[in-house]
């Protein structure tokens, strides 16, 4: 993933990591996006180390100059005419991409189905009719703050701890204390057992989902009023977890760095206007979901430790029962032939 204003110019580029994949998200003259693989099709190299800038009109790989055009074809490449005949196909490879609420989301799979088609299943489920996430304008909004942390726990680990709200009321007081509700245990991401289905009202007196409880900016243009005391969250499978808030919208993102490892890329998006103000800044904001997290983290650590022993086994509770549904849905992309759906 990559904020599409990263983005914004003919033949500007950011360099990002699917899983193992080096990936090309390249602007073209004509506005599309294309998602190439980061590797020549001549011996492997890598055609890019930098993780962002403009490439101009051509991806010339340093090699063996062999060029590509932002579509990816193959346009040049040293003595062409002693070359193969078949050498002229050796095209980039692709992966799906399409930009959704101001970010360039992609998939490994240039034949995958449409994001919307993935996700709108999840949306309608948890916000029924309501676009919530349409409502917050996020194709407007810019990154305030950006914490990457490096969590030494598996992806899963880490995910599944976002998929329940059991441990609010051991673990995290400080949030407790602005979404009071989910000292029951339930947040908004616990699945349809959960009473804060439809989102999380403030605590009195509080008007942000910050540690002061103190808004650090108006209420986004669209958010209309009966959500302008209210928290939303939704997971988007497999590694994405979108917070919206009435003065502001939260991504965080897990993305896989090794067995043990992973990465946590946590953004804070406002209105331009709102920043713009000198007196602005999102620490407040920021300060909550930060305790929060390295709350969340030395958790999963915890259980990362444990998790090769013999007598590892888990649990679960009503409240955790979307880690069940999330781990079916593991296993289905695991064993595609076992025919397991998403079902939340």
């Amino acid at each position: 993933m990559a904020r599409s204003s990263e983005i914004a110019e003919a033949g500007s580029f950011v360099r990002v990591n699917v899983g193992r994949e080096s990936v090309l998200l390249v602007r073209k003259a004509a506005g599309e996006i294309r998602a190439l693989i980061n590797l020549c099709r001549h011996r492997g190299a890598q055609l890019c180390l930098e993780e962002k800038g403009n490439f101009g009109g051509s991806i010339r790989c340093p090699y063996h100059g062999w060029t590509f055009s932002l579509d990816g074809h193959l346009t040049a490449a040293p003595f062409m005419r002693d070359l193969p005949p078949e050498t002229k196909e050796r095209h980039l490879f692709t992966a799906g991409v399409t930009e959704w609420l101001g970010y360039v989301w992609v998939n490994l799979d240039p034949d995958a189905a449409p994001l919307a088609d993935q996700v709108g299943p999840l949306i309608r489920e948890r916000f029924g009719d309501d676009d919530v996430p349409g409502n917050y304008g996020c194709n407007e909004l810019k990154v305030a703050k950006e914490v990457v942390y490096e969590v030494p726990a598996n992806w899963k680990i880490l995910y599944e701890n976002f998929c329940e709200c059991y441990h609010c009321p051991t673990m995290h007081p400080e949030i407790c204390q602005i979404l009071p509700s989910w000292r029951t245990g339930y947040g908004t991401v616990s699945g349809p057992e959960g009473p804060q289905k439809r989102g999380s009202a403030l605590a009195d007196g509080a008007t942000g989902f910050s540690l002061s409880g103190k808004a650090a900016a108006a209420r986004l243009p669209g958010v209309p009023e009966d959500d302008a005391r209210t928290f939303h969250g939704i997971l988007l499978w497999p590694n994405v977890h979108l917070m919206f808030i009435p003065d502001h919208v939260m991504c965080m993102r897990f993305d896989p760095v090794g067995p043990d490892r992973t990465k946590v890329v946590t953004q804070w998006l406002f209105h331009p206007e709102a920043m713009e103000d000198p007196d602005f800044s999102p620490d407040d904001a920021v300060a909550l979901v930060d305790v929060t997290a390295r709350e969340d983290f030395e958790a999963c650590v915890r259980v990362q430790n444990s998790a090769g022993s013999q007598y590892f086994e888990e649990f679960h509770t009503p409240h955790e029962s979307l880690i069940i549904t999330f781990r079916e849905w593991v296993l289905g992309q695991l064993n595609p032939s076992e025919d397991k759906v998403l079902a939340i």
